[in-house]
């Protein structure tokens, strides 16, 4: 009961902390956009509507997260926990669109330039950066439990280091004039973002797929059960991930007729948790 209290504190302080993420964000993306516009930078645009896809997963995280906290039910007999895969789903497929759409926009820019105040590009970009360190903060705790969160605030450090690269081409548009390099910031940035979208997406359509986990190999697995004694073929094995944290296998155990079936059981369930880390089994 005190293990059970102590996560719910850790949860509902964790939930706290996104909340303030969310928040930090969308202020973040209201001044980006209006500098970008006032400046004419669409470097600054293109951060902000990365920022604005944070905040948009961390919200969607943190709703995800409140889901899969449900206990399982006649409907999902497994419980809610793969809301959160279908959050990091819908997240990547924004972040993908996003990229795309800056790629063309910033391609425009190199035909049809136009002018750019860098003094508000470095004023603007200063701040994204401070938010950007102060979001990584807040989700930091929680990036080492949850996949989830652990992509978010990977995503917050990454976008501090783009801030740093839009700040860099503040300083040479203002010195130089240089506004081309808007566009060069523009590119990179959303080079980024599909590179992260095209890496993640993946992992999470495996999962979704009920495919089996990356770590286990059913080979080793059907050969430890054989290994057991008293069992004499193990066959028909499909394991899959309930969620990012929990792996779930079916097979067929056949067993010699002399040996006692719930014995044999007893021997090969807590094998495969302590070995395959598989939390799950029905043979």
């Amino acid at each position: 009961m005190a293990q059970q209290h102590s996560d719910r504190n850790h949860y509902d302080d964790g939930g706290v902390r996104l909340g303030w993420a969310v928040a930090a964000n969308v202020l973040l993306t209201i001044v980006q956009v209006v500098g970008g516009i006032l400046s004419g930078s669409l470097s600054l645009i293109a951060d902000a509507l990365h920022n604005f896809g944070d905040a948009a997963a961390l919200l969607i995280a943190l709703i995800a997260v409140r889901i899969s906290r449900k206990p399982a039910d006649e409907l999902r007999t497994f419980g809610y926990k793969r809301a959160e895969s279908v959050a990091a789903l819908i997240n990547l497929t924004l972040l993908v669109v996003t990229g795309f759409y800056l790629i063309v926009e910033a391609v425009k820019r190199f035909y049809m330039p136009a002018p750019i105040e860098g003094w508000v590009i470095i004023y603007v970009a200063t701040a994204a950066l401070v938010v950007d360190l102060f979001t990584a903060f807040l989700t930091y705790r929680q990036s080492k439990t949850s996949m989830n969160i652990k992509a978010a605030f990977l995503h917050n450090v990454t976008d501090a280091l783009a801030s740093v690269g839009v700040i860099i081409g503040g300083v040479l548009i203002y010195l130089y004039e240089w506004v081309w390099i808007d566009s060069v910031v523009t590119l990179m940035i959303a080079s980024y973002v599909l590179w992260q979208g095209f890496i993640q997406m993946p992992k999470v359509i495996h999962l979704l797929m009920d495919g089996t986990p990356e770590h286990l190999d059913i080979s080793e697995v059907v050969k430890a059960i054989d290994d057991q004694g008293g069992v004499k073929k193990a066959h028909h094995m499909h394991i899959r991930r309930l969620d990012e944290h929990q792996n779930a296998l079916e097979g067929h155990v056949v067993i010699d007729p002399e040996k006692k079936m719930d014995d044999i059981k007893v021997r090969i369930k807590p094998m495969l948790h302590d070995c395959f880390v598989i939390h799950h089994s029905t043979l």
